[in-house]
C-alpha cells in the first residue's frame, strides 16, 4: 500500500496542496525581489522552473506523472526554498534556525534523485534482453549515484559560497563547515535508501513509460 492511500489523502488534496505550494514559490519569488535577496530569489525562480518538468514530461515524452509524484516532487522545491526565504517575523532563516530543515531537504530532495535514476536504470533493464540487473545491484546502483549526486551538490555549495566570499555577497547556497557536509550526505543516503526499498511501489508506471521510450527510439 501506498503512503497516501493509507493516510487516506484524494487525489484532489494532492493536487490542491501541489496547486497551493507553487503559488508559494511564486510569492517567495516576489518576497525576494522586495527584500531584496538574491538567495530566495535565485532558489524559488529555480524551482518554479523544476516544477514544469512533470507537464513537460507528461505531455511532450508521455511519462505518466500522477498526483503523488507530482506532490512529491513539489514538496521538495518548495521546503527547499521556503527554507531559505524562512516565516514572517523570524530574524533567520529555516535553515539557519531549524537544526533538522536542513536534513529534511536533503533526504527529500536525494529521494527525487534516487527516483530519477531507479526509473532509468530499470526500464533499462527491461528494455535490453542483453542486460540483467540484479536486484542486488540496482540496490547498490541507487545509493552510489544518490551519493555521487550529493557530493557534486556539496562542491557546488562550496564553490557558490567562496564565489560569495571573494565578490562579497551573500552566497546563493549556504553550507555551514564539514560536519554539516557529512550530515548532509548522511541524508543523502537515507533519501536513496527509501526509494531503493519502495521503489518499484511507487515507480513501476514511470519505468513502464521509460521503457516504451526506449522501444520507440530503437525502431
Amino acid at each position: 500500500m501506498r503512503i497516501r492511500d493509507y493516510l487516506g489523502i484524494s487525489e484532489r488534496t494532492q493536487h490542491r496542496l501541489s496547486r497551493a505550494m507553487e503559488i508559494g514559490l511564486v510569492g517567495l519569488f516576489f518576497v525576494g525581489l522586495y527584500q531584496p535577496s538574491p538567495g530566495v530569489v535565485v532558489n524559488a525562480g529555480l524551482g518554479i522552473i523544476v516544477l514544469q518538468l512533470p507537464a513537460l514530461l507528461e505531455r511532450d515524452y508521455g511519462i505518466p506523472m500522477d498526483t503523488g509524484l507530482t506532490l512529491w516532487i513539489t514538496s521538495a522545491v518548495f521546503l527547499h526554498a521556503l527554507g531559505t526565504a524562512g516565516l514572517p517575523g523570524m530574524s533567520k532563516n529555516l535553515y539557519v534556525a531549524t537544526s533538522w530543515w536542513d536534513h529534511m531537504t536533503h533526504a527529500l530532495s536525494s529521494s527525487i534523485v534516487a527516483g530519477a535514476g531507479y526509473a532509468t536504470v530499470r526500464a533499462l533493464d527491461e528494455h535490453r534482453e542483453d542486460i540483467y540487473l540484479p536486484p542486488r545491484f540496482t540496490f547498490v546502483f541507487i545509493l552510489s549515484f544518490v551519493i555521487a549526486f550529493g557530493v557534486i551538490w556539496e562542491v557546488v555549495e562550496f564553490a557558490l559560497g567562496l564565489l560569495g566570499d571573494v565578490m562579497g555577497s551573500k552566497a546563493v547556497l549556504t553550507q555551514f563547515g564539514v560536519d554539516d557536509t557529512m550530515r548532509d550526505l548522511l541524508f543523502n543516503t537515507l533519501g536513496g535508501l527509501i526509494v531503493a526499498i519502495w521503489g518499484q511501489a511507487y515507480l513501476t508506471d514511470v519505468v513502464g513509460a521509460i521503457r516504451t521510450r526506449f522501444e520507440q527510439d530503437t525502431t
